[in-house]
């Protein structure tokens, strides 16, 4: 089988960076290395992504916001994500099933359970072997969403950056509070210099246990 990770965090939080260093640091090392995100990766996933992402299109109710993501997720878990493990590939996936408790939960009030049995539903109970929350501030989070944004010649993805920041600041606390219940989730200091942060998301996957074995890793 494979290897799953995931990265999760508020807006701005450096994923993007921090997953293309992961990527080329396990190609290094001569491992088959598939990156996505979410919603997208899929043909269904990436139109679904402009409606949620996108602050013109019509304002969605919380529970049909719930339901799109774990429907771009169930399409993603199924045509791209399991096939890949079957074939021992490492995926590296940009948000996944902690994105939806933190910002579907904590962020609109869902019901956490609820959320947490749509999660399994849709995944099949796939989970990530390791996931790493890159922990910021959401007011320097956000400034350099907004400056990526600007920066930007693609779709313009901003309706979750046009939220206030009490509603961050719930995210954040959602994700926090997550760490704090699943082994899985390490928390890493976002607030610091890229190839620093790198240099601890390499140590803890080096000295993981499931990848002892793995000399190709070490």
């Amino acid at each position: 089988m494979g290897l799953f990770i995931t990265f999760e965090g508020i807006e701005g939080c450096g994923k993007t960076t921090q997953i293309d260093l992961l990527k080329k640091y396990f190609e290094a090392k001569g491992r088959d290395v598939l990156s996505l995100r979410e919603p997208g990766g899929t043909e269904l996933g990436e139109k679904v992504r402009g409606i949620l992402l996108n602050s013109s299109s019509e304002p969605i109710d919380a529970q049909a916001e719930l339901f799109l993501y774990e429907a771009c997720r169930a399409q993603l878990v199924s045509r791209i994500i399991r096939p890949a493990l079957s074939e021992g590939k490492v995926v590296i996936s940009d948000r996944f099933i902690d994105s939806t408790v933190a910002y579907q939960g904590y962020g609109r009030g869902l019901d956490i359970g609820s959320v947490s049995l749509m999660n399994a539903f849709a995944t099949g109970g796939l989970i990530p072997a390791v996931t790493f929350l890159l922990d910021c501030e959401p007011e320097v989070g956000l400034k350099r969403a907004w400056e990526r944004i600007d920066a930007s010649t693609g779709p313009r993805e901003d309706r979750f950056e046009k939220e206030n920041i009490i509603f961050h600041k719930k995210v954040r606390e959602g994700y926090l509070s997550l760490s704090r219940a699943e082994p899985r989730i390490r928390v890493v200091n976002a607030s610091g210099e890229i190839p620093s942060i790198h240099g601890e998301i390499c140590d803890i996957i080096n000295k993981m246990r499931e990848f002892d074995r793995k000399s190709d890793i070490k």
